[in-house]
């Protein structure tokens, strides 16, 4: 909880990766409150109202994956709107003349995402949830202590370049809007 309001205020990317791991981690506890209650919250080191608050979060997270039908599998709603948040920002800076170096990473991460898009098959999730893909596989691949590729590295190397951009402007953006009245936001 406190760690997400964190990275939500810091870097969206970060929070969106976090956001999943606390997906996995209430589907690995089967989406149960008591069994993670004694598995994590259990853990922090705070008074007895903070983990209170902590079961409170967890418990809402639990209500919404199972009001979305997304106890097995899939992301919350609030977690797919970051992403619709970050793929309308996406668009925008490549449509911009303002952000020629936004557009220069994008078409170094560009190969990288169509050759994973192709590897998923059927799935057609766009550039930016591809981009997340990656990293959260990647992320997950490491937890594990499983080897990872130099092909494999060095793509998500560039992805997460190309992210951590996207991720700037997106706080730049929050903070004082890059597009004005002059230029339409898609």
């Amino acid at each position: 909880m406190f760690i997400a309001k964190q990275k939500r205020k810091e870097n969206i990317a970060e929070y969106l990766l976090y956001m999943w791991q606390i997906e996995d981690l209430i589907r690995a506890n089967n989406c149960d409150i008591d069994k993670i209650e004694h598995n994590i919250i259990d853990k922090y080191n705070v008074d007895d109202n903070t983990k209170k608050n902590i079961r409170d979060w967890y418990e809402s997270l639990i209500k919404m994956m199972e009001r979305e039908n997304v106890k097995g599998k899939g992301h919350l709603q609030i977690n797919k709107n970051i992403i619709i948040l970050l793929s309308e920002l996406h668009l925008s800076l490549l449509k911009s003349p303002k952000f020629p170096e936004y557009g220069a990473e994008f078409y170094k991460t560009l190969p990288y995402i169509v050759e994973l898009r192709a590897k998923a098959g059927d799935n057609p999730e766009g550039e930016i949830e591809t981009c997340f893909n990656a990293l959260y596989g990647t992320l997950l691949l490491k937890l594990q202590h499983k080897e990872i590729s130099k092909e494999t590295s060095s793509a998500v190397t560039q992805i997460a370049k190309f992210i951590a951009k996207l991720a700037a402007l997106f706080k730049q953006d929050e903070q004082k809007p890059l597009f004005g009245d002059e230029e339409e936001i898609i």
